[in-house]
């Protein structure tokens, strides 16, 4: 799926089980398929890059914890010392 933002890269987590605000554990389970289950977004870019985006994911995740760091990135695709 091509995105329209125009953001590097990101990569998406998928955890086997955690717990939130709630403290309710939300787990994996062969009885169950958990919708609930945390999930990890991961992009890294500039910030002008993901300045416009971020609107957008607010919207889709609403009431969820949303972080933003900033970064040195050591090593990588077309880095340079």
């Amino acid at each position: 799926m091509k995105m329209k933002a125009k953001i590097l890269g990101a990569t998406v987590f998928r955890g086997f089980e955690g717990y939130g605000v709630n403290s309710i554990l939300h787990t994996a389970s062969i009885l169950r398929l958990s919708e609930d289950l945390p999930i990890i977004i991961e992009a890294v870019d500039t910030a002008e890059h993901l300045e416009p985006v971020i609107p957008r994911i607010k919207k889709m995740a609403k009431d969820k914890l949303i972080t933003i760091q900033d970064i040195d990135i050591v090593a990588g695709h077309e880095y340079e010392a």
